[in-house]
């Protein structure tokens, strides 16, 4: 698995079908997704967002490459070294040794959903769940759906139970991180309004993938002077008119330099 595929934006029925399904708001949706992978997830160069863990390793291959490779199989959690590339070398370093049990290793995309979770996000194998995850954001989206249906989080979300939900998605060390604290403000922020804009959103994750992750700066939804500086530049490059909006045209340029449907 190289782990690159067309890496699709997530799309406004990707987002209603997941509220309809798990019966939640947006904004609690919203809260979710920006405080689990700062609302992205994909790395620059296509690949999802990972974070492998050395303990679940350690546990599904029972410590058999402790002595070995010690960075990639511990007791303790923790040693994430550097975000991004540096987790895929970790992770295909341990695919080489078991590849099942390492990609139920690491957790994927948008929701980070581990993917020893696969079959209760809804999956018939973890390969499956990487795929998905490895095809777009709204895969990744079903996915953290299918785990939170199963686990019957729901609840917890429709009345905004942050502390309870949080023990039960990110585990009973979730204070350390203080995600409680951070979904429910944003979680307030968003019900207050306005929700992430998907065409900036879809805007800002194209110009990511298309070589400028460092200009455009979060995949946020929101039109700031970082992504109409990034979307001129764009435009110049393209020999398309500078306006720094976007514009059918340009519009029409990114969808086909990444094979997007436009939103």
């Amino acid at each position: 698995m190289n782990f690159i595929d067309i890496a699709s934006p997530l799309s406004a029925d990707g987002l209603e079908d997941v509220a309809d399904r798990l019966d939640i708001g947006l904004p609690a949706l919203w809260a979710v997704l920006t405080v689990e992978t700062r609302g992205c997830g994909f790395l620059p160069d296509r690949r999802p967002t990972i974070l492998f863990e050395r303990h679940v390793f350690r546990r599904l291959t029972g410590a058999a490459f402790d002595a070995t490779v010690p960075d990639l199989s511990h007791a303790k959690a923790g040693g994430y070294g550097a975000e991004g590339d540096h987790q895929y070398r970790r992770l295909e370093r341990a695919m080489a040794l078991d590849e099942t049990a390492a990609l139920k290793s690491a957790s994927w995309g948008l929701g980070q959903v581990m993917g020893f979770n696969a079959h209760l996000a809804g999956f018939d194998s973890v390969q499956q769940l990487a795929r998905a995850c490895c095809r777009g954001e709204d895969g990744q989206l079903r996915a953290m759906a299918g785990f939170i249906e199963h686990e019957g989080l729901g609840g917890l979300l429709r009345q905004a139970d942050w502390k309870g939900f949080a023990r039960r998605y990110n585990g009973v060390d979730f204070q350390k991180n203080r995600y409680d604290t951070k979904l429910a403000q944003a979680h307030a922020r968003f019900k207050v309004g306005p929700l992430p804009n998907l065409t900036v959103r879809w805007v800002q994750l194209a110009l990511r993938l298309l070589g400028q992750a460092t200009q455009v700066g979060a995949v946020d939804g929101w039109y700031g002077r970082n992504t109409q500086r990034a979307l001129q530049a764009f435009q110049a490059a393209r020999g398309l008119p500078v306006s720094g909006e976007p514009d059918a045209m340009t519009m029409g340029v990114l969808s086909a330099a990444l094979g997007w449907p436009i939103d």
